[in-house]
Formats: C-alpha cells, structure tokens, sequence
C-alpha cells in the first residue's frame, strides 16, 4: 500500500470532496487556477480546523499556487500572532484574486494587532491589490474607527477601480446606516 504525505493526504480530501458544479462556475467567472477542486468555505474551515496552526504546512499550500483550495486553506494554518508587515503584504501581493485576499484578511489578518493600521497604510498604497485588501481589513473596525474609514474609502471610489470601488462603496454604505 502506497504512503502519502501530509500535503498528499490533504489534496486527496479536496479531491475527495470536490463540488463540479463550482468548480465549473468559478472557472467560467474567471478564476486564475488550473486546478479548482470546488470546495465552499465551511469545508475548507473543517479541515483547517482539523489540522490546527501549522506554519509549515500552510506554507507549503500557499506555494502550491496552481491549486485554489491549497492557497484558501493556507492562510487559516498560520497564527496570527506571528505574522509581520513584511510577511502580510507579501501574502496579498502574492494572492491571484480577490477570493483569496478575502480568504486571507478574514482568516489571518483581521485577528492581527496591527490589521488597523496595515488597513490604512495599505490604503494609499499604489497597487489594487493592496488597497483591495485594506477595504477588507478596514470593514472589521468599522464601529470603532468609523470617522477615519470613511475618508479613507471615499478616496478609494474616487479612483474608480473596478477592483476597489465596489467595496470602498460598500464602506461607506455600511457607515452611513450605522
């Protein structure tokens, strides 16, 4: 009898849970992988919970660039106490769709200390990716730095990027009601 790894054994479970139906539909919506094996969040949040904080397995996941749940699942095996400056913006720079900087804000760098101020410096970053990902970890600090963001998110949709605008309008919507 064959032996897999570990990285073997957790790309089996994909395979063994995949879901064509998305699959099929995130490839006609464009996404950038060559392999989608269709899983939906609370599957890959299962089996993350499974495995625990494992700094060296999500790093070999997020390596696996080719392959959509490898990069979903990898940010949610790293602690959130120990990841940097350096080593969040690289992640986002890294990231090939807003899925996964989604993914990795909400699992990872929204719990950091510094999400906040890694939110407002992202913000008047030159690229779309990383003020992409700034509108995401501002959104969680709404309620407590509201009168900061909405400045912050105006701006944003003044730039008109098809990447950002939506979701900087969005803030703003969300600050206005509360």
């Amino acid at each position: 009898m064959t032996e897999f790894n570990e990285f073997q054994q957790i790309k089996r479970r994909f395979f063994a849970m995949r879901n064509g139906i998305i699959a099929d539909a995130l490839r006609r919506g464009g996404s950038p992988f060559k392999i989608i094996f269709g899983l939906n969040l609370p599957q890959i949040k299962d089996i993350a919970a499974e495995l625990g904080v494992r700094p060296d397995l999500a790093k070999w996941l997020w390596e696996n660039t080719s392959t959509r749940e490898s990069m979903m699942l990898a940010p949610m095996l790293i602690d959130h106490a120990v990841i940097t400056d350096d080593d969040a913006s690289l992640m986002v720079m890294q990231s090939p769709s807003t899925e996964i900087i989604d993914s990795l804000c909400h699992s990872l760098l929204r719990h950091s200390p510094l999400a906040y101020q890694w939110g407002m410096k992202w913000a008047t970053a030159d690229t779309s990716l990383l003020r992409y990902a700034a509108m995401r970890l501002l959104w969680h600090h709404i309620a407590a730095h509201a009168t900061e963001i909405r400045p912050v998110a105006e701006a944003e949709m003044l730039k008109n990027d098809n990447l950002t605008a939506g979701i900087a309008r969005q803030l703003v919507e969300e600050i206005d009601f509360l």
